[in-house]
């Protein structure tokens, strides 16, 4: 999870590996925090995650608007969706620990989107980098004239980064900032930003690489979309329209409990550990001495679990 600060690992990690690299970075991979957070955190560790919440949702607000703000500025095209990951992830984050079922929902779904719409831009970026092998900005400008299938699906798949109504991004935010207000009406207002400068950065990156000049050095590099390049992307596109149009899909697969009823989860875990040897009740509060939690029928050498 790139939680600011801890964070560049995940441009370095996109700008050196291939393009099928990022894009199971950005769809699987990047994901793996947030089960964390969802399924250990906010369960086995709830109180734990209680007392550090006020900390992480500082960091995930300052995560939301630096990761837009340095996604304005720069200049390499992997680098632009690598720190624009880093602002949705770290929404992810203020979804999660809102405690709510719309914040906890919001989060589940938005990183679906982001698995899919992210997936699709780095393959995007992909494209244009087989013809001219490079992926800074300037060498890019008026692709529209000569590639107007990419273009189009492009424009598709910039629309639902920045959160554009009927976009699987757009819901996701809402159920994100509803769990946010049920929380906190201040870490809403400051996590707004993230929204406008979320439309700055999607609007730049579509217009410096499909409008302006046409780079005249280059054109003869530039062709549309081959039949492999517009099937694979065909399918990101139609993926993208079904999660935008039929939320169900992924909603109704997500529980999403209280804290409460996390805690009577933990207490039915705890039951369920106190049955098991010795040794597996040793390793398991062992692993988890660390954390304060209350399970109950495991005890830990330091005391803390209950």
């Amino acid at each position: 999870m790139p939680l600011f600060p801890f964070h560049i690992w995940l441009p370095e990690a996109h700008v050196e590996a291939p393009t099928t690299g990022s894009m199971l970075l950005a769809s699987l991979l990047l994901k793996l925090g947030g089960y964390g957070f969802l399924r250990f955190s906010l369960t086995f560790l709830v109180d734990a995650s209680e007392t550090f919440r006020p900390y992480v949702v500082a960091l995930a607000l300052a995560g939301v608007v630096y990761g837009s703000l340095s996604t304005l500025r720069q200049i390499d095209l992997k680098r632009i969706i690598a720190y624009s990951s880093v602002s949705h992830m770290n929404l992810v984050v203020l979804g999660l620990f809102s405690f709510s079922p719309n914040g906890i929902d919001g989060a589940i779904y938005l990183m679906v989107a982001h698995g899919v719409v992210s997936t699709a831009l780095f393959f995007c970026v992909g494209v244009v980098y087989d013809r001219t092998h490079s992926r800074l900005l300037r060498y890019y400008g008026g692709l529209v004239s000569v590639m107007p299938l990419f273009t189009a699906t492009f424009f598709v798949f910039n629309l639902a980064n920045m959160g554009f109504p009927g976009t699987p991004n757009f819901l996701g935010e809402v159920l994100v900032f509803l769990g946010i207000s049920e929380y906190s009406v201040l870490v809403l207002f400051l996590a707004t930003p993230g929204l406008v400068l979320a439309a700055a950065f999607s609007v730049f990156l579509f217009a410096r690489v499909c409008y302006g000049t046409l780079k005249t050095k280059y054109v003869a590099e530039f062709c549309d979309t081959n039949r492999r390049e517009l099937s694979i992307i065909v399918v990101l596109t139609i993926l993208t329209v079904l999660l935008g149009l039929c939320a169900n899909t992924v909603l109704e697969f997500t529980r999403v409990v209280g804290i409460a009823e996390n805690k009577q989860q933990i207490a039915t875990f705890g039951v369920l550990i106190s049955c098991a040897p010795a040794p597996i009740r040793g390793w398991i509060a062992t692993v988890l001495s660390g954390a304060h939690c209350t399970i109950t029928g495991v005890s830990s050498p330091a005391g803390r679990l209950r």
